[in-house]
């Protein structure tokens, strides 16, 4: 039986449209679900959409319309963006489906049976951004806006409960929470007592949103009903056997600031529910500019499909990819995006690519030349190929895909100096057969590079392995067959002004 991997994005807000932090969390998800396929994992990669709760119902009231048409007129938003990015995602959900409601009650029923659900008034700080209830001492740090003070009866989830099983899960799972500071930060979040979790909203202030099963006059919070989407989405309850072979789930990726709903209210739903634990739960920094975070109200958000529209979706998965170190911000500019595809991209993948077929063009008939006899440095590139494939994964499985993508790199620039020191293109002239056996060795760490880069750059690489009749081969050294005709290309990666 196949080894499975299952990964998620969180579920964006409907609230408006799909920006940068959006199009990272995705293509990290899909960059990661392309690369366990290509390992030969059964693989499953959810993402979709949250269209509950105060933000949602402000947003369609705001635009005079009902939340479910302000949700259905969002959604194409991001199905779009996904398919210009190429996300290879298995399943598309919507918290506003019969499948996710129907799971949602069922699992608020069987908690509230179980008695870790109960009834009680609260007053306290609510933040109507965040759509939680707030401590004084978070009210006072400014993290938060639109706070207001409210009393009211709403039920409680006895999340308290099972703060002592978390900690000791924590502490039991090294990898449960990524990166390592995150996992402290929760760790330090739990040495105060925690609190029972409200896990409604009365009708009276807010309407949309699933009903509890058992109080027709309240709707459920919506990181209640948002978390649940991990398992509705397999089926639970409904489909046992899709959700035997899929949960827990190898990564939830987040952002950071979504931190402890995943690593705290999310983990003690379901020790309630008496379901295994995700296997681990990644979240990653934010994209910044200028050192500031992205904030529509200050406009400086960058729309992710004017950069493809203008450069392509491959570089900007792959600077996406590149750039950021996961676990930690990075800075997003138009200057280090456009040096970081002339260098890497136009410079070295592209320009190798060019140079190789070129050559086997003019001097080969347009074929593939035969490697006669492999000399001493052609014998380095294939030995350091091999390293490299272990390498790459070693590193995409640490959740390092930056340090992978550097390595990939770094072997290309390594391919682009070994044809320097040989000059096929003056050798050719004098000793055809060792030419040949230069660019053989040049043409096929070009495409085991292209393999493993195609995670990342699915089209552009797709490409270069057609040009070189090499779709369906695989990382072995040697799959690259002499005498193949290399098909007409147009320029991968033309450099940028």
């Amino acid at each position: 039986m196949k080894k499975t991997f299952y990964i998620t994005t969180p579920i964006y807000y409907v609230n408006d449209k799909p920006h940068i932090g959006h199009a990272y969390t995705t293509i990290l998800a899909d960059v990661l679900a392309r690369y366990y396929r290509s390992i030969n994992y059964k693989t499953f990669f959810l993402t979709g959409l949250d269209e509950h709760g105060q933000k949602v119902q402000q947003a369609a009231e705001i635009r005079g319309i009902k939340p479910k048409d302000h949700c259905d007129q969002m959604t194409p938003a991001f199905i779009k963006l996904w398919e210009k990015l190429h996300i290879s995602n298995d399943d598309f959900i919507r918290t506003t489906e019969k499948r996710h409601i129907k799971g949602v009650q069922k699992i608020l029923k069987s908690v509230f049976d179980k008695g870790d659900i109960y009834k009680d008034e609260y007053e306290g700080l609510y933040s109507v951004s965040e759509e939680r209830f707030i401590t004084e001492k978070e009210a006072e740090s400014g993290d938060f806006r639109d706070i207001k003070k409210i009393k009211e009866k709403n039920y409680f989830f006895k999340m308290s409960k099972y703060q002592q099983a978390l900690i000791d899960h924590i502490n039991s799972n090294p990898k449960f929470i990524q990166p390592n500071h995150r996992k402290n930060e929760i760790l330090g979040f739990l040495k105060q007592p925690l609190n029972d979790l409200c896990i409604s909203r009365p009708k009276t202030r807010l309407n949309w949103g699933i009903e509890l099963p058992f109080d027709s006059d309240y709707v459920t919070y919506v990181w209640f009903d948002a978390l649940i989407n991990y398992i509705t989405a397999l089926g639970y309850e409904e489909i046992q056997e899709d959700f035997k072979i899929w949960w827990p789930a190898s990564y939830h990726l987040i952002g950071k600031d979504i931190l402890t709903t995943h690593a705290v209210y999310w983990p003690t739903m379901l020790m309630s529910l008496g379901l295994k634990l995700p296997k681990s739960i990644f979240a990653h920094g934010w994209w910044l500019m200028s050192e500031s975070k992205m904030s529509k109200s200050i406009g400086n958000v960058i729309n992710p499909m004017e950069l493809i529209d203008i450069y392509g979706v491959d570089p900007v998965r792959y600077f996406l990819m590149r750039e950021m170190v996961l676990g930690h911000d990075s800075n997003f500019s138009l200057e280090s995006f456009k040096n970081r595809y002339n260098s890497d991209l136009a410079n070295d993948f592209g320009n190798l690519l060019s140079r190789v077929s070129t050559l086997m063009k003019k001097n080969y008939d347009g074929k593939i030349p035969h490697l006669v006899k492999i000399s001493e440095s052609g014998e380095k590139i294939k030995l350091n190929s091999q390293i490299l494939v272990k390498n790459v994964e070693e590193k995409m499985k640490s959740m390092k895909i930056n340090e992978a993508i550097e390595d990939i790199m770094q072997f290309v620039r390594s391919v682009n100096k070994y044809l320097e020191l040989n000059a096929p293109w003056q050798m050719v002239k004098i000793d055809k057969i060792n030419a040949g056996n230069t660019l053989y060795v040049a043409g096929e760490a070009l495409r085991i590079s292209a393999i493993l880069l195609s995670p990342v750059m699915p089209s552009r690489t797709s490409l270069l392995l057609e040009a070189f009749n090499a779709k369906k081969s695989n990382l072995n050294w040697g799959e690259l067959h002499s005498g193949s005709i290399i098909k007409d290309h147009s320029p991968l990666f033309p450099r940028l002004n």
